[in-house]
């Protein structure tokens, strides 16, 4: 999944950025709120970190402009303003959530993914494809009754793909969502995760389908 932060403290976007890239999320980051606004509008995002007081665009106007554009990003409102009216002006103004800081990065964590999960009717607590199971929440992976240990990587692809079961999914595809687009990433990434991937889960599950991308199948 593709996560934009927007944060113009650069210690923490760091720090968030390279926590999240440890779940498996590939992350980009914005410091500004016209470069966030920009950001949001076209990188095709699953969700946003964003911070309300940005230079340029406070988070708040940001939210305000993507909801009146009808752009349904799901947003997760970062701040040092921790009073009852302020978290209120940030869900009234198009925010899904509200979290003030100093935060628990655990706490952060479990609120995205349940932000992800309501994001999208297509995105369930579990996703079942024929024998597999995966639990976003739990980073769990089942097949049948026995449970298959994944890298965060591995886990990101095939959560990628079992949210397109029986869609054939480009590398192009793959790369934008699994991998960090700030990061130089080989042509063959794909293709080597995806044999790993193979090995654990089944070679039946994940098809080839020739000059095209890849399908899994029940």
């Amino acid at each position: 999944m593709r996560l934009l932060v927007v944060e113009d403290e650069t210690r923490l976007a760091g720090t968030l950025q390279r926590g999240l890239q440890a779940e498996g999320f590939a992350v980009d980051v914005a410091t500004t709120g016209p470069a966030g606004l920009e950001a949001a509008r076209h990188g095709g995002y699953d969700a946003m970190i964003l911070d309300v007081m940005l230079p340029g665009l406070s988070g708040y106007e940001l939210v305000r402009r993507l909801r009146a554009e009808e752009h349904w990003l799901p947003v997760l409102m970062l701040s040092a303003k921790d009073g009852e009216y302020d978290q209120a002006d940030g869900l009234d103004c198009g925010a899904d959530d509200y979290l003030t800081k100093p935060f628990s990065y655990v706490v952060l964590l479990a609120r995205l993914r349940a932000l992800l999960r309501r994001g999208a009717p297509q995105r369930p607590a579990v996703l079942t494809v024929g024998e597999l199971s995966l639990d976003p929440a739990g980073r769990r992976v089942t097949r049948g009754d026995v449970e298959v240990a994944l890298t965060a990587r591995e886990f990101a692809l095939l959560d990628y793909l079992m949210r397109r079961p029986g869609e054939v999914v480009s590398k192009t595809e793959l790369l934008d969502h699994v991998w960090d687009a700030s990061l130089e990433t080989a042509p063959n990434a794909v293709e080597v995760y995806v044999g790993y991937l193979r090995r654990k889960i089944g070679r039946h599950h994940l098809e080839t389908v020739r000059g095209a991308g890849y399908r899994l199948t029940p």
